[in-house]
């Protein structure tokens, strides 16, 4: 089975080769909630496409929503170092935003199963997701104080950051291709920058 964008974290790809339960359970999860929603995905699935035994789940996580959550963290964590590897050495604060954009949506195209889990299914673990979202918002925030103009503030820039999953979210939704939404998205990011009131 090829790997989800989990299975790629380098606390989880280099053991799922092996017999180390907890990075297959981690990657199974994506999966199995890819495959069949966050609420009707149950431990009994999880477990059989791990090949781990049930009190093995419950030795290495407390819950459904345990696991959860830290697989879909590792997988953050993933998309945010390819993102910051797309955005070196940008010419300008303006490239930075759309190598930044462009990485991130990539990812999604690329790993179809990721993107339903990360775009779609992450309400049941709201507190990690904001916390995703906060550091998506001072991604942005960097790259446009690049700009020379004062910055936006934080719960302005977490907007950017929401919209910007919610508009990837309803283009998977439809069937469409992510990376068409590079343009409107970096347009937006663009504004933050360009707005003539200063942000108060």
């Amino acid at each position: 089975m090829e790997r989800t964008l989990v299975g790629v974290h380098p606390e989880v790809g280099p053991l799922l080769g092996a017999s180390a339960q907890r990075a297959r359970l981690l990657d199974a999860i994506v999966d199995v909630v890819a495959a069949k929603g966050y609420e009707a995905a149950t431990v009994a699935d999880i477990v059989r496409v791990a090949r781990v035994s049930r009190g093995t789940f419950y030795e290495l996580f407390d819950s459904k929503r345990a696991c959860f959550a830290a697989a879909y963290l590792l997988g953050t964590e993933v998309l945010e170092e390819r993102v910051t590897a797309a955005v070196r050495g940008a010419a300008d604060w303006r490239d930075e935003l759309r190598l930044g954009i462009r990485a991130y949506l990539t990812a999604f195209l690329e790993e179809p199963r990721f993107a339903l889990v990360f775009l779609t299914e992450t309400r049941a673990i709201a507190p990690e997701r904001d916390e995703v979202l906060q550091r998506f918002a001072a991604r942005y925030g960097v790259s446009l104080a690049k700009s020379g103009r004062p910055a936006p503030p934080a719960d302005a820039l977490f907007v950017l950051a929401a919209g910007v999953d919610e508009l990837a979210h309803a283009a998977i939704r439809a069937g469409r291709d992510v990376t068409e939404l590079e343009e409107t998205l970096v347009g937006c990011a663009v504004r933050f920058a360009a707005e003539e009131e200063p942000w108060t």
